[in-house]
């Protein structure tokens, strides 16, 4: 065996970032929902054990959930964030070759040696970063991710092996994998799915066994590939850089179906705003930008409007002033009285590293806004986002994300820090 994978998967994560400030939920029904309240995205043991399914629309639990006093919280994305990052610093101190997978998710490269106990590494991780962050992590190990991702859905569920399976040299791989539904298999769609069960291949162990032209000739490259990494054999290396971008986009549904020019100008100029950071804290500069407005696609047709426009921007630039601008010239054009608008988003294009640009003659310049750009980053990251922000943004919003259940931004914001009160005996 040549290299051994960890998995590093935090236990129902949105939950757990609420459960931290909360420790009297630790027992009780709890549930997230997405952007405008609208689906369950997240659910503690205690709620799934209720029968409350993944992506189902919150109105038609809202009474359910009431009667069972299960506790529900609309999504907090900066406190999410905020504790995903200090979960991957305490990674990134324990072990230097990791790949951050998704913002709950990491995998690590770790020894192969016969004399070093991978279980007891493990254990240690979970305890470390429990302590430093509070967050329950499992932990999966094997020799490729795909069977590091197997082993992690069974450290998560089976409580017996305490939060670490290891899969790597363990007599148990086989009895492991006949017990995992092929749709369980990382990268194994509902396409995928389907042609195997046509195919009598139900779990992991008979795909592990499955003929190999049969694989390459139904499930092409990227099915043979599953197969070889569920035959141990790694296929798919650490991640340790992030791919450059390509695009960056924000966009949002709105709280309340949008009308009026003017409330649609804020949501722009506030989108604008957003995207430029984004280009800044990525060292990147946008050579183009596109904007899109849409009413509600499951409305009435007869009153349905859905338009974008792009524009190549002067010279690449990460500047907000340029980028709002830019996208309130595509309102004016795109903008139709009448509609009940639902949706606008920013999407920001031709990206490329700052300052590696073409100077023109005739092109503006916004060189002098950068100190003004830079001044704004660094209160905004110190005080919490929007501390300073354009004026043309708006104090109401109308347009805003209805979370009708947020809690509080406990870890990023000096205004909603958790009150401690003690009393002298």
């Amino acid at each position: 065996m040549k290299k051994v994978f960890a998995l590093v998967d935090c236990n129902n994560f949105y939950v757990s970032c609420e459960r931290l400030f909360r420790p009297a939920l630790n027992i009780q029904p709890v549930v997230v929902l997405s952007n405008n309240d609208g689906c369950v995205i997240a659910r503690s043991n205690e709620a799934k054990a209720l029968g409350i399914p993944m992506g189902e629309p919150y109105f038609k639990i809202k009474a359910f959930a009431r009667r069972q006093n299960i506790h529900v919280f609309s999504s907090n994305y900066a406190l999410y964030g905020d504790l995903s990052a200090r979960v991957m610093d305490v990674l990134h101190q324990m072990e230097a070759e990791m790949e951050v997978y998704s913002i709950d998710e990491a995998f690590l490269s770790l020894p192969v040696s016969r004399n070093w106990n991978r279980i007891s590494y493990a254990a240690e991780l979970r305890e470390r970063i429990r302590k430093y962050v509070g967050i329950p992590v499992s932990i999966g190990i094997g020799p490729s991710k795909t069977l590091a991702k197997i082993a992690g859905r069974v450290a998560k569920k089976e409580g017996r092996y305490q939060g670490v399976f290891d899969l790597a040299d363990s007599s148990q791989m086989d009895d492991v994998l006949r017990q995992t539904e092929v749709n369980d298999v990382w990268g194994i769609g509902k396409r995928f799915t389907e042609k195997l069960g046509r195919q009598g291949i139900h779990n992991a162990l008979e795909l592990k066994r499955a003929n190999d032209a049969w694989i390459r000739k139904h499930l092409t490259v990227v099915g043979a590939r599953i197969v070889m990494e569920l035959n141990g054999i790694s296929c798919l290396p650490l991640e340790k850089a992030p791919a450059a971008k390509k695009s960056i986009v924000t966009s949002r549904s709105f709280g309340q179906p949008v009308t009026a020019l003017s409330d649609l100008r804020e949501a722009v100029i506030s989108f604008s705003s957003r995207a430029a950071v984004k280009l800044r804290e990525q060292n990147l500069e946008a050579g183009a930008l596109h904007l899109f407005l849409a009413t509600n696609r499951f409305g009435d047709q007869a009153v349905s409007y859905f338009n974008g426009q792009t524009v190549p921007l002067p010279h690449p630039t990460s500047d907000t002033s340029m980028l709002i601008t830019t996208a309130l010239r595509c309102l004016q054009s795109l903008y139709k009285a009448g509609y009940r608008y639902q949706k606008a988003g920013v999407l920001l294009s031709a990206l490329s590293p700052q300052g590696y640009k073409q100077q023109s003659l005739f092109a503006p310049t916004t060189e002098e806004n950068k100190p003004l750009m830079t001044a704004l980053d660094r209160i905004n990251d110190k005080w919490g986002q929007d501390t300073i922000r354009y004026g043309l943004t708006g104090a109401h919003k109308l347009w805003g994300m209805r979370q009708s259940y947020k809690s509080s931004a406990y870890t990023s914001s000096w205004q909603e820090l958790p009150l401690v009160k003690a009393s002298l005996v």
